[in-house]
């Protein structure tokens, strides 16, 4: 029995972030009815294909909580209700202050729910008002309260570093509140702005500054120092934990283990091939959505992105993993690479691991771009 992650995306929100570019909609709402029954249709249909286990499953989006918490539970027992071996260890959903009631959290919980990812983003309310967001902080106070209340003992909580406005001093107030709160995760994501985005237009049209380069590295350097020595283990690149509550769908994800995705825009890997659900007319992504083969693996690929995927990771790359999984010694196998690196001082072996230096985490993208 292949054992497999589980990736749902709810594409709908209540209003759309001004650095977002995911497939999301806040303007379809009377479509989330018969976009939910098409989802457990798909569901349905590839799950009972082959008999898998269920390792975890994430719920993404989107804002999965601005919808009914109703189609949440509907979502999970179709699943449950497959041909599946249903024992996950982890179940993730996304939810936004300012989206979540009481009942919807109890729902959640009722239906097997043991993990909420919280979007904060930043505890300065005019940085959040910035950047598009519809909560306050007190809101974001009010749901990790009452999560607490109902009985939710696996939080992250989602900051972001590089705003337009943030300072050091914004950084600061935001991780002294957050470790206060004492979450059992949380997660540091920079900024990236994308084409196609309002702020990603506001900047072009030089409305908007962004913190220079420096400054936001020394905002990394200050939330990775200041949460390690909260006892938070820094576990991936943007990703803190306490013990034992890194995020085991993502880890898998990162260690190349095989998921389904459902639901429009929805990634799968399995069998050495990544698939897409991408639409055939943006215009009714109800009944056009089609799989797509984004990539055939070739051994040589699959031990790329191995070498790169693990590397996001603080524990690097184990040699022996390596040679289990593909019979070959990654040594050996990128010497010229791995020499580069090295003396860049961006890499460093030790003993049985590869991993990222100091200087490599500032420089990772470089890093990465000798194993695409």
């Amino acid at each position: 029995m292949k054992e497999i992650g589980v990736y749902i995306h709810i594409p709908f929100c209540i209003k759309k972030c001004d650095y977002c570019d995911f497939i999301s909609y806040s303007d379809k709402n009377n479509f989330i009815e018969p976009y939910i029954e098409n989802l457990k249709k798909e569901i349905t249909n590839t799950l009972k294909k082959e008999k898998y286990g269920i390792k975890t499953i994430y719920i993404g989006g989107g804002t999965p909580s601005s919808i009914d918490s109703k189609y949440i539970v509907k979502i999970l027992t179709t699943i449950q209700n497959s041909n599946v071996n249903f024992n996950p260890s982890e179940i993730t959903i996304e939810v936004n202050p300012g989206t979540v009631t009481e009942q919807k959290l109890l729902d959640y919980k009722k239906a097997g729910i043991t993990r909420l990812s919280i979007g904060l983003q930043e505890t300065d309310n005019l940085l959040l008002k910035q950047i598009g967001r519809i909560h306050t902080y007190e809101q974001f106070i009010e749901t990790y309260n009452l999560a607490r209340k109902i009985g939710f003992k696996n939080i992250n909580v989602d900051l972001m570093i590089g705003l337009p406005n943030q300072t050091i001093e914004n950084i600061k107030k935001s991780l002294e509140k957050i470790i206060k709160l004492n979450p059992e995760h949380i997660s540091v994501y920079s900024l990236i702005l994308e084409e196609g985005t309002k702020l990603y237009e506001k900047y072009k049209e030089g409305k908007i500054e962004l913190p220079s380069e420096e400054l936001e590295r020394n905002m990394y350097w200050y939330v990775k120092n200041t949460l390690e020595n909260n006892d938070y283990i820094h576990y991936e690149i943007s990703n803190f934990a306490k013990k034992g509550y890194e995020s085991k769908h993502n880890l898998d994800c990162w260690n190349q283990k095989e998921y389904i995705g459902f639901g429009i825009a929805a990634h799968s890997y399995l069998n050495g091939v990544r698939y897409s659900n991408e639409l055939n007319d943006a215009k009714d992504f109800l009944n056009s959505i089609k799989q797509v083969t984004n990539e055939v693996q070739t051994q040589e690929d699959m031990q790329k992105e191995y070498m790169l995927l693990g590397l996001r990771k603080i524990d690097g790359v184990s040699i022996q993993a390596f040679k289990n999984k593909f019979g070959e010694n990654p040594i050996f196998l990128y010497r010229n690479e791995l020499n580069k690196l090295v003396k860049q001082d961006l890499l460093i072996i030790d003993g049985d691991i590869i991993k990222l230096t100091n200087k490599g985490l500032d420089l990772a993208n470089i890093v990465w771009e000798e194993f695409v």
